[in-house]
């Protein structure tokens, strides 16, 4: 039984217990068997692949989120109080009371329609918007997307035009040319119901980047579009910016409260949800498909301590006759098998925050180093890749990347814990 106390003294000393000594201890390359640390450094090196590559993929995907978003609210307020039947006439209260928010930064009336443009052989439908450019300014970035003219060249009763770069290209317009905007609302005659037709002057071209802007938007002033649609003094609505957008459905909803019942009060994640949801559906595939390199990682820990418990059957055998339970044998090779997943998890959070965090200038260099551009200018929108990382992801990667590193060791360790000694030693 002396034997025994040993072990037992150090099964009592909590800093430094001897299975997490040999735990360790079998790590390291051995001069019997190089094969099984060859294997685990493999299984390392894969696990941090994993996660950094899963660190990188999502930080590209917040990247490109908003990126986009950028764009996208770059031409759309943020909030918009809109009424029943599509006009809200007495709009100067609504207006006052949307404007003395606390988190709503500027606002300003708009009208939207619909029509047609039609210069010289072509005709295109587009988005017709009414706005008041000295406000508008301060809803949206368009003022800063003009690639010819400027948006405050807008004036009312000038019946001046600013379209989009895609539209005017396929209209084959440019500023300072008149092209006729064709209005659904008509006015009855003796040949029956006609289109309203009016001559605008293009004053401006802009570029937003996002297509559904650029191919099909067109900004007109807010005095000229009441004429256009016959709204009188109404307005369509109210357009808003707020300080924060993320803030943007709890607004909403505090405004609606205030609202008359006939007005709704509509956010940005509202007016664009279906995109959105299926960017985070994209997202959490590309999260679950990029696992699967971890768990490949998992499997090659798995068989790095099948084998090591083979290897190691005299030694846990000793261990055993020693004094050592088999919840210790299967502590020790937990103990490898996490040492294994920490260090490449840890590889892995590091390599990939260092390559999000310069991935602006890593991808340039790869571009030059073979002559290549990933996102041609003349076909994307985005030429860039952008990265947008979230440290509470890379924190979730890990603890995804350790979850299952620990899983990976409990059959194997269960295993080397079923080891009956006389069995192992009968052949040594």
């Amino acid at each position: 039984m002396a034997h025994l106390r040993p072990f037992h003294h150090i099964d009592n000393f909590i800093l430094q217990p001897y299975e997490l000594f040999i735990g360790l201890r079998y790590t390291r390359a051995k001069r019997r068997n190089h094969f099984i640390s060859f294997i685990s450094m493999i299984s390392m090196l894969g696990m941090g692949l994993g996660v950094m590559a899963l660190i990188v993929v999502l930080s590209v995907m917040n990247g490109f989120q908003k990126e986009i978003r950028a764009r996208m609210l770059g031409a759309s307020p943020h909030l918009e109080v809109v009424a029943d039947g599509g006009q809200l006439h007495d709009w100067q209260p609504i207006l006052g009371k949307v404007a003395q928010h606390p988190q709503i930064s500027a606002a300003a009336p708009y009208i939207a329609g619909q029509g047609m443009l039609s210069f010289g052989q072509s005709v295109q439908g587009v988005m017709v918007r009414g706005i008041d450019p000295a406000r508008e300014a301060a809803i949206t970035e368009l003022s800063d997307k003009m690639k010819a003219g400027a948006l405050s060249d807008l004036r009312g009763g000038d019946f001046t035009i600013v379209i989009g770069s895609d539209l005017a290209r396929k209209l084959g317009a440019r500023v300072g040319d008149k092209i006729m905007l064709i209005a659904p609302q008509g006015q009855i005659t003796p040949a029956g119901m006609m289109p309203r037709l009016k001559q605008f002057r293009v004053a401006g071209i802009f570029e937003i980047g996002m297509a559904p802007y650029d191919n099909s938007l067109a900004l007109i002033h807010l005095g000229d579009a009441q004429k256009l649609f016959q709204f009188g003094e109404a307005v369509s609505g109210i357009s808003a910016k707020l300080r924060n957008i993320d803030l943007a459905p709890r607004v909403a909803r505090e405004l609606q409260k205030d609202l008359p019942p006939e007005l709704y009060a509509n956010d940005w994640t509202h007016q664009n949800s279906n995109y959105f949801r299926a960017v985070q559906m994209e997202k959490k595939m590309m999260f679950i498909i990029l696992s699967l390199i971890v768990a490949v990682a998992a499997f090659n820990i798995v068989s790095t301590l099948v084998m090591a418990v083979t290897d190691k059957q005299a030694d846990i055998a000793i261990l055993r006759t020693l004094g050592a339970s088999p919840r210790s044998i299967m502590k020790i090779f937990i103990v490898q098998g996490v040492v294994i997943g920490v260090i490449g998890t840890l590889l892995g959070s590091g390599s990939g925050i260092v390559l999000a965090l310069n991935l602006d200038v890593v991808v340039p260099f790869i571009e030059r180093l073979f002559g290549m551009h990933f996102l041609a200018k003349d076909v994307y929108y985005i030429s860039e890749l952008p990265s947008d990382l979230h440290y509470p992801e890379v924190a979730l990667v890990a603890s995804m990347s350790f979850l299952i590193s620990l899983l990976a060791t409990l059959y194997p360790s269960y295993r080397a814990s079923k080891t009956q000694p006389a069995e192992a030693l009968r052949y040594e």
